[in-house]
């Protein structure tokens, strides 16, 4: 039997989509059978406007590069013109996806080194959730350190999933071992760590919990991604402590993905 044609050009199905708060949800969709993308990367998706034209934004693939689906993460916007209308979609929808990733979250634009950090506040999360589920990450790095940032508990939970299950995948579990930390923290809720995670690196906290020296050239390498203020908060902090700003073309300590910011 033939697959059903498709209405949207560059289109896919939605397969699942789950409602993590009233403001954050993921799904999952079909895959184009000739995208290829480097863990990291994210790509352009959305829906048609009243008008029938495209509207789209930049979606960061939460899922690894190896899975048969994709996965993405977000934030939901009473009023936005993407997102009021994205929130609402089911399994058999279609969404429209342009099949050309992109981004600078990728091991490839980092030095070897010997400890990962990865820093997010919100959505940002995504690029990171792909990240941790592809094996080349626990191969790359002794340890691997994530800090993320949001509001409340509640909003940490899809993270919180992800790490979670780490350990006992049945693909890399073996590699993950005692690699992990997960350092989350919140900034307008009680919770075991409050505050920005900025300010935890900056007074030596999070180095102090987690047993780990400050950050070292030599050793630590840093992925960003998170809103505006994070992104130039950290990116100050690394410049302060000798890391260099990387990039596709030219690998250095630390890499910041400056496409959107949530």
């Amino acid at each position: 039997m033939n697959a059903p044609a498709k209405i949207l050009p560059d289109s896919q199905t939605i397969t699942s989509v789950h409602h993590w708060t009233e403001s954050l949800f993921s799904f999952r969709v079909t895959r184009p059978q000739s995208l290829r993308f480097r863990s990291g990367e994210f790509v352009m998706i959305g829906l048609p406007n009243e008008d029938g034209k495209p509207l789209l934004r930049a979606y960061s693939i939460a899922s690894p590069s190896w899975e048969e689906e994709l996965e993405f993460y977000s934030i939901k916007v009473p009023d936005g013109p993407l997102t009021s209308r994205l929130q609402k979609i089911e399994p058999g929808d279609e969404i429209i996806l342009r099949p050309k990733p992109v981004g600078t979250l990728v091991l490839d634009a980092l030095l070897p080194g010997k400890r990962l950090w990865m820093i997010a506040t919100g959505t940002g999360i995504a690029p990171f959730a792909s990240l941790l589920r592809d094996p080349e990450t626990w191969e790359s790095y002794d340890e691997v350190i994530v800090a993320h940032t949001c509001r409340t508990k509640e909003e940490l939970s899809y993270g919180a999933a992800i790490v979670d299950v780490l350990p006992n995948d049945p693909l890399i579990g073996e590699l993950v071992g005692d690699k992990l930390h997960y350092y989350p923290t919140t900034t307008r809720a009680h919770s075991a760590i409050e505050g920005r995670i900025s300010d935890h690196i900056r007074d030596g906290r999070v180095f102090e919990s987690l047993g780990i020296p400050a950050w070292q050239p030599e050793a630590d390498r840093v992925m960003i991604c998170g809103n505006l203020a994070l992104n130039k908060d950290i990116m100050a902090l690394c410049k302060g402590l000798g890391l260099l700003e990387g990039a596709n073309s030219d690998p250095k300590h630390f890499v910041v993905e400056k496409a959107f910011i949530d």
